[in-house]
Parts: C-alpha cells; structure tokens; sequence
C-alpha cells in the first residue's frame, strides 16, 4: 500500500509540473529556431498568445485538480483535449512546440477513458509525426509519405504500449485485490488469535478450578477412606473394652484401637502428600489386600478369605492405589451396614485386564435405590465407582436383600515403570 501512495503522489507531480515543463522546453527550442524555421510575424504573435493559454490552462487544471484524485472526467477530458488542441496549434507555428503536445502521450488514461482516450492519442501522433516530418502545413509528396511514415510508427508503438500498460493495469489490479484479501484474511487472523488467546486464558482458569475441585474430592476421598474408616475401627474396639469382661480383653482391644490409631495417621499424612497407600509401601497389591482382609476379619470377627488367580503382576501405583481403596471401602460397608458372617476378595489377573471381587453373605440391597453418583463425587459405593473410572475402569454392583452382596472393579492391567 506505501508503494501505491508514492505512484500516486509521483503522478500528481507530473500532472502539476510536467506540461510546464515540456511547454518551458518548447517555448526556448522556438526562440531558438525562430529564423531557422522562417517563422513569419504572425506565427510569432500567435505563439506567444497560445503559449499564455497553455499557461493558464495549465494554472486553471492545476487549481481544479489540486485536491482530487486523478480518475478519467469531464473536466480531466475538457483538459486532455484542450490542451492537445493548443500542442497542435503551437506546433503549426513552431515544429518545436511538439513537446508541448507530447505530454498527450504520458499517463491519458488518469484523464479519459474509451474512445475518447483511442481519438486523443490519435491526435497526439498526428501533431508529433507532422513536426517531426518538417512542421505543418505539409509541402510536398515527400512530406506527405515521411508524415505517413511516422504516423504509422506512432500508432503502432501506440498499440504496443497500450497493450502492456492494459496487462499492467490487470496485474495491478490483481495485486490491489490480493493485497486486499490478505490484509482480511491477516485481520480475520488476527482476530482468531485474539478469541484463541482469550479461550486459552479461559481454558488455563477452568484446568485450574477443575484441579482444585479434584485435587479437593481426592482428599476428602481419602479422608473417609483412612480416618474415617479407622476412627470408625477405633469407635468400635473402644465400645468392645467398655463392655468387655476381663482386663486381658479389654487390653487386647485397646491394643487394636491404638493399632488402628497409627496406621490412620500414617494414612493421613501419605493422602496428605499424595502418596501409595501404607499397605503399599514395602508390599504388591496381592500382599497388601491379603493384609487388609485378614486384619478386616480379626477385628469384625467375621470370616475373611482372600484368593488371587492368573498370573501376579506387578501393578502401576495408581492402579494399585485405586484397587485396594475400592477393597477396604466396600470392607468397611459390609462391617457397617450387611452384618455379614463371611466375606470374600478375589484378585484376578486376566490378560490386560484386572479384577477385584468382593462378596459377603451378608443382609443385602436394593441396588436401584442407591444413587450411581452423587453430586460431589460421594463416598461407599459412588467413591468406588468414580475411583474406577478415574483409572478408566468401571464397577458393578449386584445385591438383592436378604441375599448378600458382590461388587466387582475391572481396570486396565498397567504395570509397573
């Protein structure tokens, strides 16, 4: 666009100077060759009256023109002609005056348009090729045929230039509508950016409130998973030594309450720091459930068996984790809630797979009427469930009152790094 501005300014300088210009050259070549042509006292009277018109034709255009653009008009062809008309009659006084008329050549199009510019050129050769054939009036046969000569060589270099001046007049309107649509594609650009930038800062807001809403439910999950749990324990071997018959019994179930008191604070600060849980620390996933179910069935007094099928693998942390909270989450519902005799846990290790069964024989449920999720990610059964799909497993649930229960967690087998 800068490029096009210094064209325009460069053409608005000629159109103000450049006829002076040619017609101040004109004027010095015909005080030169006033003899030397054999201008009589008439011609010089008359050139010296169409040079004053050229002059305020050339003040007048300039005044008019000064703050417009330069586009084919009424005017712009009055002015075109005009002066043309005085190029021809200053150059039937003076061949030399032809430079005057040559201006009729340089940039017609920015004045007429059509036929109108086609006839102006034609009239600015035939004023050019009579000077240069000897000066008007033509004498002779042979200055007829040089005229003709000179006029053909006009009007063809006419065609030529005007042939490329429309290819150039294409390109640049080409360029002109190319440098448009980028500068609208780079300002529809601009603005995708912006929306981008803007969605990008809304993105990092909501990834930030989103990891502070789980980062949230992970810790009250573990909270009920390890304080809970074992406050619970705690509650109960306490209400076992209030009731309890003998020194020896009570000092056996304060032992498990204190037991219990370590391991939950242990548990607390490793949730707390978004650690394996305790049982993990030093043992696989196999040894750990095994642990948890024989400790489970010492403290309810129910019967507790633990089995592993498939080949053991060494498990990922996270999956590990996931599976041995489901495991003492849904121990601690059959504690609290079935009044279960017996309760069973199975690993099984199948292919890419991993599952965990727990079943007791305890007093049943209605599973319909336990909602699948709650609207903070809930604990029991919906914390089981969201822990499951946070590894992209899942769990199912199948009871009936009065016939026990059985939960089973499928998760992708990932091993250990």
């Amino acid at each position: 666009m800068t490029d096009l501005a210094g064209v325009e300014q460069r053409w608005a300088a000629y159109f103000r100077w450049g006829p002076y210009g040619l017609l101040a050259a004109g004027t010095l070549l015909s005080l030169a060759s006033v003899d030397a042509v054999g201008m009589s006292t008439a011609e010089r009277y008359t050139a010296v009256v169409l040079v004053g018109a050229a002059v305020v034709l050339q003040l007048a255009w300039g005044s008019w023109s000064r703050d417009r653009p330069h586009a084919p008009s009424v005017p712009g062809g009055c002015y075109y002609f005009a002066r043309a008309a005085l190029g021809f009659a200053l150059s039937w006084c003076n061949p030399f005056f032809a430079f005057y008329a040559a201006a009729g050549f340089v940039g017609p199009d920015r004045l007429v348009r059509g036929r109108a510019l086609q006839l102006g050129l034609l009239c600015t050769a035939v004023t050019i090729a009579g000077s240069q054939a000897g000066g008007m009036p033509l004498h002779g046969p042979l200055n007829w045929a040089v005229f003709g000569g000179l006029l053909c060589v006009h009007i063809s270099l006419i065609v030529v230039f005007g042939r490329l001046a429309a290819r150039e007049e294409e390109r640049t309107r080409i360029q002109t509508g190319t440098i448009s649509e980028l500068e609208r594609t780079n300002a529809a650009l601009q603005q995708a950016l912006d929306e981008n930038a803007a969605l990008h800062a809304q993105l990092l807001v909501q990834a930030r409130e989103a990891g502070v809403a789980d980062e949230r439910r992970r810790l009250a999950a573990e909270i009920h998973d390890t304080i809970a749990q074992g406050l619970t324990g705690i509650i109960a071997q306490l209400q076992v030594v209030a009731n309890a018959p003998d020194l020896a019994t009570a000092r056996t179930h304060l032992e498990r309450a204190s037991d219990l008191a370590r391991h939950s604070l242990g548990e607390a600060r490793r949730s707390v720091h978004n650690l394996a849980p305790v049982a993990l620390a030093d043992a696989g996933l196999p040894e750990a459930l095994k642990k948890t179910v024989a400790e489970w069935g010492e403290r309810t007094g129910a019967r507790a068996e633990f089995t592993v099928t498939g080949t053991t693998e060494q498990l990922h942390e996270e999956v590990a984790a996931t599976l041995l909270r489901i495991a003492q989450e849904a121990l601690s519902n059959i504690s609290r809630h079935a009044a279960a005799s017996r309760a069973g846990v199975t690993l099984s290790f199948l292919g890419e797979e991993v599952i965990l069964d727990i079943r007791d024989d305890g007093s049943g449920f209605d599973p319909l009427a336990v909602p699948a999720r709650t609207g903070t990610g809930g604990f029991g059964l919906p914390g089981m469930r969201a822990r499951a799909e946070r590894i992209a497993g899942s769990l199912t649930v199948e009871s009936e009152p009065g016939h026990g229960t059985a939960v089973s967690a499928r998760v992708p087998l990932v091993r250990h790094d």
